[in-house]
């Protein structure tokens, strides 16, 4: 339950648009993260998130305003200098159908390129809107552990029902970066479990 984003939020409806800004995160946004997050989680879709750990990652994270009301949420963290994921999406319940959590993953993304990443996975309800923005269902291969510590604490961690999709971002080089990737972020002490990995990289477009 590491996002609360599911096909009702990239239903884009045909409405006058709005005034959206997407910006990186600031700590003055912290308190708004946490009331959508956390409200999220009271209906059990999410794990709740305290200031203590939120102070920590703003950083990794991108939102998205109107005016001052703060309309969704998402972050980018860094596994290995060429790997990471896309997580803590949440969009605003009177927002959804505004085309806010296309632009939150577009963003995310978009950082994602700018760090030179080769690419980037996702644990998601909604394949279907995942593979119009070139993300790929992938099976699990192997990956440390510390990558599913939020899952660890998910009360559905045995039989989590969320999809692995993977975008690869510079498909040149993920054939020979890829392996690497789960070695290189693996610890001394990190156990090994299932990871996503790619399954037919010629229908990802190149970049």
């Amino acid at each position: 339950m590491i996002s609360s984003v599911r096909e009702d939020a990239f239903v884009e409806a045909a409405a006058p648009p709005l005034c959206l800004a997407v910006r990186k995160a600031r700590m003055h946004d912290i308190r708004p993260i946490l009331d959508l997050i956390n409200g999220y989680a009271a209906k059990g879709v999410m794990l709740p998130r305290t200031e203590f750990e939120m102070s920590e990652a703003i950083r990794d994270f991108t939102v998205i305003t109107e005016g001052d009301r703060l309309l969704g949420c998402g972050a980018l963290h860094f596994y290995s200098p060429t790997f990471g994921e896309i997580r803590s999406l949440a969009v605003d319940e009177r927002a959804k159908t505004k085309g806010v959590g296309r632009r939150l993953v577009e963003a995310l993304v978009d950082e994602a390129q700018a760090y030179k990443l080769d690419a980037v996975f996702a644990f998601t309800y909604v394949v279907g809107f995942f593979s119009k923005v070139h993300f790929q269902e992938v099976e699990r291969g192997m990956l440390p552990l510390k990558a599913w510590k939020d899952c660890l604490r998910c009360p559905k961690f045995q039989a989590c029902d969320e999809v692995a999709v993977l975008r690869v971002l510079r498909r040149q080089s993920w054939p020979e970066t890829a392996p690497q990737v789960w070695r290189a972020s693996a610890g001394p002490d990190d156990q090994l479990i299932q990871l996503p990995t790619p399954v037919g990289l010629s229908s990802i477009p190149p970049k």
